[in-house]
């Protein structure tokens, strides 16, 4: 089966790990159309991997500079379900992915980015550029169990750090913090991480990892679910100021 053809992102097969670059111009800010895109590319690839196989998703930006800046903030003043049928499915699909996913964080990682990649089972972050940063405190910004990853994740004082002092970490901050599980130098990075897919791709091929993944953070899937495709009632409401 042919990937794609995608409108914001590439897929690359290596065997049985797949490499998703966003190429969303120019920061790969989420929307509706670029979170159901990806999506319905972590679906071609589960269905081409089968189930009960072998594999592993890895998810990078397209350029040293950024990974992701967040959400598109602005979708939200003519769409208030904006996130509800895009940003929420999206993490629901990862959290509930039936292979090993890692964000191999190439650049800036900023607002609900963050959130994105806590999604991911392993984060491997550039060593030499670009800040993780969740600031929904600083915008006004709010939804429920938008704490749950980070609570789940994270120890609580990182957690405190992240979602109540918007504070910035370089790669080696964040690995000391234990916000991702390794760095590299840009050059090296895809191939750190493909050699990391290739140690955990095996996981996967028994069935049940993400079963396991629910037993670590399935409260926050379970809440973020909750709020998926939701439309009888405003569940984010715009933020209060916009970057």
């Amino acid at each position: 089966m042919t990937l794609g053809p995608y409108t914001n992102l590439r897929v690359d097969k290596h065997d049985r790990v797949y490499v998703i670059t966003m190429q969303k111009a120019p920061e790969n800010r989420i929307n509706i159309q670029f979170a159901q895109e990806m999506i319905r590319a972590l679906r071609d690839i589960e269905r081409e991997l089968g189930s009960g196989s072998e594999g592993c998703v890895i998810t990078r930006g397209n350029d040293e500079k950024f990974w992701c800046t967040g959400l598109e903030l602005d979708e939200l003043d003519s769409n208030p379900h904006a996130n509800t049928d895009g940003f929420f499915p999206l993490l629901a699909t990862l959290l509930d992915y039936p292979f090993p996913t890692i964000a191999l964080l190439t650049g800036h990682t900023f607002g609900g980015a963050c959130p994105l990649a806590l999604a991911h089972d392993y984060r491997i972050m550039n060593s030499h550029r670009g800040f993780f940063s969740m600031p929904p405190v600083d915008l006004g910004l709010h939804f429920p169990g938008i704490g749950f990853l980070p609570r789940l994740k994270l120890r609580p004082q990182v957690a405190r750090k992240m979602l109540l002092e918007a504070h910035k970490w370089t790669g080696k901050a964040a690995l000391e913090d234990g916000i991702v599980d390794d760095i590299a130098e840009p050059e090296e990075m895809l191939q750190k991480a493909l050699e990391k897919a290739r140690s955990v791709q095996g996981k996967a091929k028994m069935g049940v990892y993400s079963l396991l993944r629910n037993e670590l953070w399935g409260e926050a899937g379970e809440k973020i679910r909750g709020i998926c495709y939701v439309h009888g009632r405003v569940v984010t409401a715009p933020a209060k100021a916009k970057i």
